[in-house]
């Protein structure tokens, strides 16, 4: 055999840019599930405060269903979280390592990186739902149509984006472990002003009024017209309000990206 017959070289086939996506993916929902700091009170914490609140702490709130309330407040509280700490704090971690520089010279597709992040948010949020719906359903006597639990969980998956959005900004400002500490000053304020965890009817009139400014409360509004508690929901304009967020905060992000 001849030296060129030797050191001929084959083409190989590329990969897939869909292998390549959800590759990434795959292997974000992997580091994710092996990092228990994230994992267990992403899936834990909506559920234990649901049981809690809605089903084991008696009491009624006048005109509304409590545990048909609570399901669709904290499925709101539930999704948010893991779309916050899984850009917010997962990003920030990774600039301070020196993986996203690795990622962004990488021949890897930019847009790989970011849906990643956004299929296990997704995945997140859709088990956080799922546990809650057999928690609501099977012992606190919460009665949904099939098509209103889908348009509730369907609304609620959409509704992470804006949260994503903020998640992504929040670590383009902030490094490493700070990360956390600024992702909690906004998810537990923004979640007890918009009337995540009670009603905002025990609030002041000033906080109720201010409760606007919260992309979460917007996002709840929704979510208990969906399940009849708010029969006086404006969809439209409340869909409006949380795509302005989006695309306002994914902005602001993709500024602070260009800038490094």
């Amino acid at each position: 055999m001849n030296t060129a017959a030797r050191t001929r070289s084959y083409p190989t086939a590329r990969p897939s840019m869909l292998r390549i996506y959800f590759g990434e993916a795959f292997c974000e929902l992997l580091r994710l599930i092996r990092t228990p700091s994230f994992a267990v009170p992403s899936l834990a914490f909506p559920l234990v405060f649901y049981v809690m609140f809605a089903l084991l702490i008696p009491g009624r709130w006048p005109g509304l269903e409590k545990a048909t309330y609570l399901f669709a407040t904290y499925g709101v509280f539930g999704v948010i979280g893991p779309a916050l700490f899984g850009f917010g704090v997962g990003l920030a971690i990774e600039r301070q390592q020196g993986w996203l520089e690795l990622k962004r010279v990488s021949p890897m597709p930019t847009g790989a990186y970011f849906f990643a992040k956004i299929a296990t948010s997704l995945m997140f949020a859709l088990t956080i739902l799922i546990l809650l719906s057999i928690a609501a359903i099977g012992f606190g006597g919460v009665r949904l149509g099939v098509g209103q639990w889908l348009a509730l969980v369907g609304t609620l998956l959409l509704g992470t984006l804006p949260f994503c959005a903020l998640g992504l900004w929040i670590g383009t400002l902030v490094r490493g472990q700070a990360a956390v500490a600024v992702v909690n000053l906004i998810y537990l304020p923004m979640s007890v002003l918009s009337g995540l965890w009670i009603p905002l009817m025990v609030f002041p009139p000033i906080l109720q009024k201010m409760a606007v400014l919260w992309p979460a409360w917007h996002l709840s509004r929704m979510a208990l017209g969906i399940v009849g508690q708010d029969p006086n929901v404006r969809f439209g304009m409340h869909a409006a309000v949380l795509l302005t967020m989006t695309v306002l905060f994914l902005s602001l992000a993709a500024m602070r990206l260009r800038s490094k």
